[in-house]
């Protein structure tokens, strides 16, 4: 079932969120549901806050990524295969050099910016099954990840740029909380005028 994201402004965005344990409610559903909408809104990963639950849960998907004819083959081949759910993840480590790339979010549809980030992290999460895990990952794959982490955090990659680009994008991330703009799949507005 394709579920509505919840849009620029809702409080649940900005809150971090909570664990989940194994007896969580429909969960593989959830997750379903989740990769449902991720899809049908061409995103690359989708975080349960997105779609208006305080829970540290997000999925992701780069294969759309591995099409970029300026990736190595190697990383090209990762992002490719790099499909995963992660519950109750915790980033242990981030290090390389900060490098910028312009990401977008499906909170915040039209509006892309350059947000920079470590090039490595080191991430413990439980996958599907609740079977521990820990990744290494660099390049793209790891900056979504951090991306979609960020979201179970209350952090909006809005939230990385300079006061000065945030006024500047002060009048469009109020269109959007307001929805008073065009998007093409079903989204939930926070401040939508109730006419």
């Amino acid at each position: 079932m394709i579920l509505p994201i919840v849009a620029y402004g809702a409080p649940v965005l900005k809150k971090e969120a909570a664990e989940i344990s194994e007896e969580y409610p429909n969960l593989d559903q959830l997750i379903e549901n989740m990769w449902e909408t991720m899809y049908a809104s061409n995103g690359v990963g989708l975080a349960a806050p997105q779609i208006g639950l305080s829970i540290r849960l997000f999925v992701i998907d780069t294969a759309p990524f591995s099409e970029d004819d300026e990736l190595d083959e190697l990383e090209a081949e990762t992002l490719k295969s790099f499909k995963k759910v992660f519950i109750n993840p915790v980033v242990i480590e981030e290090d390389g050099s900060l490098w910028e790339f312009n990401e977008g979010c499906l909170s915040i549809p039209d509006v892309r910016e350059d947000v920079s980030r470590h090039e490595r992290i080191k991430i413990h999460y439980f996958d599907q099954q609740f079977k521990e895990q820990e990744l290494v990952l660099t390049g793209l794959a790891a900056r979504v990840v951090q991306h979609e982490y960020d979201h179970i955090e209350g952090v909006l990659f809005t939230d990385h740029l300079t006061p000065l680009k945030r006024r500047l994008l002060k009048n469009r991330l109020n269109s959007i909380s307001k929805g008073t703009i065009q998007v093409d799949y079903p989204m939930k507005f926070p401040n939508k005028s109730k006419r």
